[in-house]
């Protein structure tokens, strides 16, 4: 008779069970999957921000005019970076950009948290409200800009504003052809704050979602009234975290302004004080001059000084802390 071997069934099924689950297909120690969705958008950024970043590091060392693949006996050095640091029209624009940032930045602030606020009480329609406020985001500086050229602050007898104060009998205003008082100032801030506060205000009223409602009722029951207590204690100090990405999302967008500049005043290169960096850039990369290599040197000024001030900005306002604290 044979004999079996009673032990083998048993050893065969443990060794079956402890048998370890078979791992899906990897490419560099990242499922497949993952590759799929991050690779056209790593290529993309690769090919279109940090490629161009470094062409344009490489130009700014060369004298390139008119071309942008330069020889090697035009190398310069650090010359073009300190012609630009040396011109005065370069150093006026971004003078006057960072006194225009330190304006704006509050304004856009406080009235998309403002607007947060309110929209967030709402109980009635709120879906519609936030729609309402955030459609403009979707409207292009381009056309926002010859709407407000067009139809609001349109030359001098004309447009809605000079409609409205003439009402009032108050004489008509060159709000764009004037630089004495310099209204163009106001045509330029009433029209991004227009169009950004929407896009802030969700960003807010996200972050207000957030904020457990527990912690208002203990408050009210400590004996805090509602509102600028209630704020100031529980709100404001929960909404750390957007208020730092809202204030270095808007400095950021304030430095990089071009668009309604070029669109509303009519020689916005040589208006006074009214000239952006960027309009300056663009003059002196694709001017008369066709001078690339200044231009790159002065695009690289541009981001650090903005890399230097949103760095600055948050370590002054605690970028990364806990909110609540």
């Amino acid at each position: 008779m044979a004999v079996t071997d009673t032990t083998a069934e048993p050893a065969a099924a443990a060794a079956g069970t402890s048998r370890r689950p078979r791992r899906r297909r990897t490419f560099g120690g990242r499922n497949l999957a993952f590759w799929y969705f991050v690779g056209p958008f790593l290529l993309g950024l690769i090919i279109f921000t940090y490629i161009p970043v470094g062409w344009s590091a490489y130009l700014s060392l060369f004298d390139a005019r008119n071309t942008v693949t330069p020889a090697s006996e035009d190398f310069v050095g650090v010359d073009n970076y300190v012609t630009m640091l040396t011109n005065a029209d370069f150093r006026r624009s971004l003078i006057t950009f960072s006194v225009f940032a330190a304006i704006i930045v509050p304004i856009t602030f406080v009235s998309s948290l403002g607007l947060a606020l309110a929209v967030n009480k709402v109980r009635i329609m709120r879906a519609f409200f936030r729609s309402v406020f955030f459609l403009p985001f979707a409207c292009s500086y381009v056309v926002a800009s010859l709407v407000w050229k067009m139809s609001i602050f349109a030359g001098v007898r004309y447009g809605m504003a000079n409609t409205v104060l003439g009402w009032f009998g108050i004489e008509n205003i060159p709000w764009l052809f004037g630089n004495d008082p310099p209204w163009f100032w106001l045509v330029i801030a009433s029209l991004r704050l227009w169009i950004q506060c929407g896009f802030y205000m969700i960003l807010f009223i996200a972050a207000l979602q957030q904020i457990p409602e527990h912690l208002y009722e203990a408050a009210y029951v400590d004996g805090a009234k509602p509102g600028w207590q209630t704020f100031w204690h529980i709100t404001l100090p929960h909404l750390r975290a957007s208020s730092v990405a809202v204030l270095m999302l808007v400095l950021i967008a304030a430095y990089q302004a071009f668009d309604e500049f070029w669109n509303l005043l009519p020689n916005s290169g040589n208006v006074p004080y009214a000239r952006t960096p960027l309009i300056y850039l663009f003059h002196t990369s694709l001017g008369t001059s066709q001078d690339l290599g200044r231009g790159s040197a002065g695009a690289l000024i541009l981001a650090l000084l903005i890399a230097i001030v949103t760095l600055f900005q948050g370590k002054l306002l605690g970028f990364g802390k806990p909110e609540g604290r």
